[in-house]
């Protein structure tokens, strides 16, 4: 069990798949797919936060299609909550104050908590960075800090 999971639970489960016989044929179309897929990931870039929420503040077509997949979405890292986190919030601006801690600080309104793999190590506020994760949906509390996130990237990395 990874350190988030026991902290927030598993992952979204991913329906299985089935296999066809694999002959000659399959194994060149395969090939063919896994050489062009990575191209067309790459040309699509990552997701943008704005681009995760509809007008009225719910999720829109974008993430719910993306659910329980591994997406990439860029932004900024807002100070962290506490030291040696196991999450981060992104935000699509950055932001020289945890608007978390301020009580009048600005909530932001295009934010996503990204639990990570590891200990997060901050990146300064001003620097844009992608992540990648799972995408998760409904309300979950964190225990140590009493975050409340709606929507998450799980077993995510950064950079």
């Amino acid at each position: 069990m990874k350190h988030w999971q026991a902290r927030i639970g598993p992952a979204p489960a991913q329906e299985p798949s089935t296999v066809p016989h694999l002959d000659r044929r399959n194994a060149l179309n395969l090939t063919a797919a896994a050489l062009v897929a990575p191209s067309l990931s790459l040309a699509d870039g990552p997701i943008r936060l704005r681009d995760l929420y509809d007008r009225n503040g719910g999720f829109s077509p974008l993430a719910r299609d993306h659910k329980g997949q591994r997406v990439e979405i860029a932004g900024y890292m807002a100070p962290p909550l506490k030291a040696n986190a196991w999450f981060f919030v992104l935000t699509k601006m950055p932001m020289a104050v945890c608007p978390f801690c301020e009580t009048e600080a600005e909530w932001p309104e295009d934010i996503l908590a990204v639990y990570t793999k590891r200990q997060v190590k901050p990146v300064p506020f001003n620097v844009k960075i992608k992540t990648r994760g799972i995408l998760a949906f409904g309300a979950l509390r964190d225990p140590e800090t009493g975050f409340l996130s709606l929507i998450r990237l799980v077993d995510a990395t950064y950079g």
